[in-house]
Order: structure tokens, then sequence, then C-alpha cells
């Protein structure tokens, strides 16, 4: 039987694998309920690694750099015992909560004109790379030895220009740009995708290669992408067809990760080079198997198990839903990782979760 790595790899690059290799998420919040349900923990109360205990098959080494024009800043502007506002390095207002998981609140921005990011804003990522925006070096190529000696596939992964311009800009300056001024959108994406370009060869070349990239960048939402199909074939996707090309000159895959409704955007992901996607979110409308039939052969699947069925608490409706999910999709040929849909959320039961894979494991040689 192969590694984890070997299948994970083989699946990436339309090659043979023997069996169906396996990752997900949990939320912190979600670690810590099944703390209280008996998962186990280091001596210092924290639960145990989850790649290992759940033997999940990918592995996260690094990739992740300050990308703010004022890096290494953030300023607590508010706090309370349940949140805190928090300026970021592009001038914006973020409200954080501490006593849960989440994306967070906006609240205000100063990158609200071009004008604004011509004066103070962009002056600071061009021109010469300050490497203290990587942080250390040889912890990601510790990271990457370990794992791999392990037989984990072992990624780099960090955020891109659309989650990038919505935590400098907000929505409203963002969408209103996206409509009334392109120019400024293709500077601001030509711009971080040049830092993004310089950053990961540093990280690649004195790091070490990864055997993968992972790019997060939520596209859509329930039933809907953010913006129309047009204007992200115009103004956005030139730059992750840009940056797949850097990676794969480094044969690397590139996996791209966009929560919400995905389907209109399907052409133009395969159309940017992009090697897998994730996570197919079953609630926002997303057809996993619909999506394997007409671009299986061309897009590998890392996700897509609605995790509702996790949430159930039931074990026939577990049983039947992972069992249901794994065989549907391999009656249609995909190239696929189990995993769910979404980050597993408080409502699932660990044990139930347990149980998931023990069914998983049971359906996974091809």
């Amino acid at each position: 039987m192969q590694t984890g790595r070997e299948a994970f790899d083989a699946i990436m690059r339309k090659r043979h694998a023997d069996h169906i290799p396996c990752h997900d998420s949990p939320w912190e919040d979600t670690l810590t309920k099944w703390v209280s349900q008996g998962m186990p923990t280091n001596k210092d109360g924290s639960p145990v690694d989850i790649i290992e205990h759940f033997g999940f098959d990918m592995a996260g080494c690094g990739g992740w750099f300050d990308w703010q024009p004022r890096h290494g800043y953030s300023e607590t502007v508010d706090e309370t015992d349940e949140w805190r506002i928090v300026r970021n390095g592009s001038g914006g207002l973020l409200k954080w909560w501490k006593t849960h998981s989440g994306t967070p609140e906006h609240i205000a921005f100063d990158m609200t004109s071009r004008e604004v990011w011509e004066e103070k804003y962009r002056p600071l990522l061009v021109g010469e790379f300050d490497r203290a925006r990587l942080g250390d070096l040889s912890a990601m190529t510790r990271s990457l030895e370990y794992w791999r000696a392990k037989g984990r596939w072992c990624i780099y992964g960090n955020q891109f220009i659309w989650e990038n311009m919505r935590g400098s800009l907000g929505d409203f300056t963002m969408y209103t740009a996206l409509v009334e001024d392109p120019d400024w959108i293709h500077d601001y994406c030509r711009v971080y995708t040049d830092l993004y370009k310089t950053a990961y060869r540093i990280m690649i070349e004195e790091a070490g290669k990864p055997d993968g990239v992972w790019l997060y960048e939520d596209l859509g939402y329930r039933g809907k992408l953010f913006c129309s199909p047009k204007i992200l074939s115009e103004l956005i996707f030139p730059y992750y067809a840009e940056m797949v090309e850097f990676f794969h000159g480094y044969d690397l895959p590139v996996l791209l990760h966009s929560c919400g409704y995905q389907e209109p955007a399907l052409p133009l992901i395969v159309e940017a080079g992009f090697d897998g996607l994730n996570p197919m979110e079953v609630k926002a409308g997303n057809d996993v198997f619909k999506f394997a039939e007409k671009w299986g052969d061309r897009l590998a699947f890392v996700g897509g198990l609605d995790a509702r069925i996790l949430e159930s608490g039931d074990r026939e409706v577990i049983r039947k839903g992972v069992t249901d999910f794994i065989e549907g999709m391999k009656a249609r040929g995909a190239r696929f990782v189990y995993a769910s849909d979404h980050s597993l959320s408080t409502n699932i039961n660990y044990h139930d979760f347990l149980y998931s894979l023990d069914v998983y494991r049971e359906h996974r040689m091809y």
C-alpha cells in the first residue's frame, strides 16, 4: 500500500493511486470540545496533533508570510473579554472574537481610494524585498523533514489577492473598484503577484521544496459567486494563472481553496491551470458528483463530503453518507481526497468523527 504522501501526490499528478487519502480541518473550538469528549491531550492539556491522531495525509509546513504593507504591524485599538479590535498593516480595523473561532468582522478601512493605496501602501510593497516578512525559514525546513519522514504530503499555503483585497480595502471599496476602477485592481494584483513570487522563490529555494501549494481564496457564498465570472476572468484569474505557472515551474501542483458556490467559476479555475479544488461546499449549492463528471479529467478534488452528515449524530446516517460519497466518487472515476466540504464544526461529536474515519477506511482502497 502506498503511503499517504505517495497516494496524495499520485492523485494531484493524474497518476495511479492505490487508495484514497484523507484530510480535514477542525476548528479550534471543535478541538476544545473534543478534548472534553475524550480526545487525548498533551501534558499541557492541549489536543494532540490532529494529523497523527486522525491519520490525515497532508501537512502544512509553511508558506504563510506577512503580506501586509506595514509588515509586523498590529495595533489593538479596543478590547473586551469577548473581542478585540485590531488595526492591521493595511490600515484595516477588524474585530476578532476571543470566545469562538471564525472570520473577523470588518469595522473600517483606511485604503478607501487609489490615491491612498498609491501614496501610503504601495511604496511599502515594491522595491527591495524585506526578508523579515518570511519568518523562520529553518522552521519550515524542519517541518518538511519531519512530516515527509512520516509519509505526509507537505504543502506551503497562503491566502492571495482576493482575500488580501478584502482585508485591505473592505468589501465596499473593493467591489466599487472592481467595476469603476479596474486599473487600480490590476495594479494591486500586479504588485502582490510580484511580491508573492519573490517570497515563494526564497522559501522554495532556501527552506525547501514542498510537495504542493495551497492558495486560500473564498470566491463565493450560498448559491452565488461574490462577483461575475466576467469580472473574475478579467481582473483576478490572470494573476491566478501567473502564480500557478510560477509554481508549476518548480513542478509543484497547486490547489485552490474556495468556500461557497463554485460552479460558474469552474471553467476559469481549470483554464488557470489549478490542479485541485477544495472544499466544494454542498450547503452552498455545489454538486461534487457533477463536478467530477464534468471536470474530473482536469481537476483533483479535496473534500466534498457534506459536513451536515457528520453533524447528524446518527451512525446510520454517517455510514450511509460516507459510503455513498466515496463510492459515488469512485464510480465517476474521480481523483479525490476524502474530506468534509468545510471545516469541522462544534456540532460534530468526537466519537462520531472517529466512526466516520472507520467507515472511510473500509472504502478507501481503489
